[in-house]
């Protein structure tokens, strides 16, 4: 799954970055990041895990459990600015296509992503500085296979009301921020398409790609945290740093033509 995940991404970012047509379209400049970011993602988590798996020697140090931290917020959180970014670009397609080429000009699109990457680092950053000013005093087990915030406050013997309070406000605006913005872009689309019969198929088929990746990803997302404790958070866990990642490029590829055609482009100048 780790091999299909970094291969499969890594061909999106090799069909766009090699097909002149697609790298200068904003829906396919926001993918190809995307998918650095899905490969980060995975990579953050699964290597390591997978080491635990095959050793008897199951231990991570404590700045090498920071550094994991720090980078699966980095790529989660870039994961999720992103698909909001790729719904606003859906939104101007679609609800302004007269002037979506000025709308969407390279400068914007530049201005997006560099704001997606930089409010994730500051997210990481900020939590990452936060947990390493706590202090480990009782059992140093953590009872996950990957350093994440809520396993590391459980451990800790310090007061982390602070950090906590820091969980329940930025961290739902880190979640529900983007969330909300693909709701709202998405309803306006479907008002929009609901107006102009003779564009539904053409619309639906342009969003279909996105919008399974963002059920996907927010659906795993809920299901780690916010459905009962009850549940299989290990199994949970592994479907959204894993599954997700790898099942992606997949998603685009096998329902976009134009993805499709990039490949067959690809391997015939091969």
């Amino acid at each position: 799954m780790y091999l299909l995940s970094l291969l499969g991404n890594l061909l999106i970012v090799l069909l766009i970055g090699c097909d002149a047509h697609l790298l200068h379209t904003p829906m396919y400049f926001f993918l190809r990041h995307l998918a650095v970011a899905d490969m980060g993602f995975a990579s953050s988590t699964v290597p390591i895990t997978l080491h635990n798996l095959v050793s008897r020697d199951k231990m991570i140090s404590y700045g090498g459990c920071l550094s994991q931290t720090y980078f699966f917020l980095v790529f989660g959180s870039g994961d999720s600015f992103l698909l909001a970014a790729m719904a606003y670009d859906r939104l101007m397609a679609i609800c302004h296509p007269l002037h979506y080429t000025a709308l969407m000009n390279a400068k914007r699109c530049l201005l997006l992503v560099s704001g997606c990457w930089l409010l994730a680092c500051l997210h990481s950053l900020l939590y990452t500085v936060m947990l390493s000013r706590l202090s480990f005093c009782a059992s140093r087990e953590i009872p996950h296979f990957f350093c994440d915030v809520n396993p590391l406050l459980a451990l800790s013997c310090s007061d982390t009301t602070p950090l906590r309070m820091l969980v329940m406000t930025e961290g739902m605006f880190d979640i529900l921020g983007p969330f909300l913005l693909i709701v709202v872009s998405y309803a306006r689309i479907f008002l929009t398409v609901m107006k102009t019969p003779s564009s539904k198929r053409k619309a639906f088929s342009t969003c279909g790609s996105h919008l399974t990746v963002v059920i996907l990803f927010y659906g795993t997302l809920i299901w780690v945290y916010l459905l009962p404790t009850s549940g299989n958070k290990t199994l949970a866990s592994l479907m959204y740093t894993t599954v997700a990642p790898m099942l992606n490029p997949f998603i685009y590829s096998l329902r976009n033509n134009e993805i499709k055609g990039a490949l067959r482009r690809l391997v015939g100048r091969i």
